[in-house]
């Protein structure tokens, strides 16, 4: 079943459906996935059904226009064609979605690199271009947890991204950013090179089965950071869980509830669990086949270029961008057709100048 497939949608939704009148259906673990996806699957059948009619109705109209002259009529076809044109150009990008858990939500990371007080910036940038980016998209941005620096920018973020193929449209993004640009915080005004790390990993559905044992994990507790006055937090709600047999640490702070914090934390772990079973399976398998991969800080997946020029280029789809300001103020929906483009068909984009991400 892939997203257009509407009798594969139509037969998921049924067997989705009649598991919800089963007895005791409501107290199960994974209720609430199957109730999200129904939705999910509903709004997908909509929306295709919707351009299935327009589609024949146009079809109507051009026969009509093919037997008389009319120019209110003819004004009409030329509208609806061209908003249904749109719609389907928008809905284009549901085709490259079609892995297991790209419906799911995403918990993203971004880490500063080396470079000091010019990487924390970056890091700052980016977590920012992400949030107007999923604030565009309707989609809501919840953080986890933050490390601030005193001084400028920050060290780390941890936040969910909350909408509908979140983890889909984000996957791309998993990977080192260059930034190169006259530093801020060079009185000498010289051109620096800054680095951060994007981590993207999927929301897991309950139904699938991770085993965390509880004497594998220690559970810290800390007071949240926050703005500070009426708002400061006077309890030690933040938790912070590792997982000792890989070393995985995450935290969460987002909640006045340590239990709440807890809860998302664990989720956060799953994932990170899950994560990192998938890329062992990947290593071996490649090990092998006898190939290698570049896992290193410096093999960066896209370079964005302020100084001396301005240009944003993706090293794996090719893609380049020449408005650097208006990606770095969220418009990724370029870079990430282009990507998920690259990753389905393995064709780079043509590099023609600063519309090369475009279709």
């Amino acid at each position: 079943m892939t997203v257009f497939d509407p009798p594969g949608l139509k037969i998921r939704s049924e067997k989705l459906t009649s598991s919800t009148l089963e007895e005791g259906f409501w107290e199960r673990d994974d209720a609430r996935d199957i109730a999200r996806e129904m939705a999910s699957l509903q709004a997908r059948i909509d929306k295709i059904e919707k351009v299935e009619r327009e589609f024949e109705e146009l079809e109507t109209l051009a026969d009509m226009l093919s037997d008389a002259e009319d120019v209110e009529l003819q004004a009409e076809f030329y509208e609806r064609a061209e908003r249904l044109e749109n719609d389907m150009a928008s809905e284009r990008l549901y085709v490259l979605l079609d892995e297991e858990y790209d419906i799911s939500n995403a918990v993203v990371t971004v880490h500063a690199g080396a470079g000091g007080l010019d990487s924390q910036d970056w890091c700052e940038m980016l977590f920012r271009m992400y949030a107007r980016w999923a604030e565009s998209r309707g989609f809501e941005t919840l953080i986890l947890d933050e490390l601030k620096d005193q001084e400028a920018g920050i060290k780390s973020v941890t936040f969910e991204v909350k909408g509908d193929f979140a983890y889909g449209y984000l996957k791309g993004e998993q990977g080192v950013h260059r930034l190169v640009r006259i530093s801020p915080f060079d009185s000498a005004h010289r051109r620096h090179t800054s680095f951060s790390s994007v981590e993207v990993l999927p929301i897991l559905p309950d139904s699938v089965e991770i085993e965390i044992r509880p004497e594998d994990l220690r559970m810290d507790t800390f007071r949240s950071s926050g703005a500070g006055g009426q708002h400061v937090n006077m309890t030690d709600s933040a938790v912070r869980i590792t997982h000792i047999p890989t070393g995985i640490i995450v935290s969460c702070q987002v909640e006045r509830s340590q239990h709440m914090n807890r809860a998302i934390a664990m989720q956060v772990l799953r994932s990170r669990l899950f994560e990192r079973t998938i890329r062992e399976r990947r290593d071996q398998i490649e090990s092998l086949q006898g190939e290698k991969r570049a896992i290193a800080w410096g093999s960066q997946i896209r370079s964005y270029t302020l100084q001396p020029f301005q240009l944003i280029k993706d090293h794996r789809s090719g893609a380049e961008i020449g408005d650097v300001y208006s990606v770095l103020d969220g418009d990724l929906d370029r870079l990430i057709m282009a990507y998920l483009r690259f990753a389905k068909t393995g064709r780079t984009v043509g590099s023609t100048g600063s519309d090369t991400a475009e279709d």
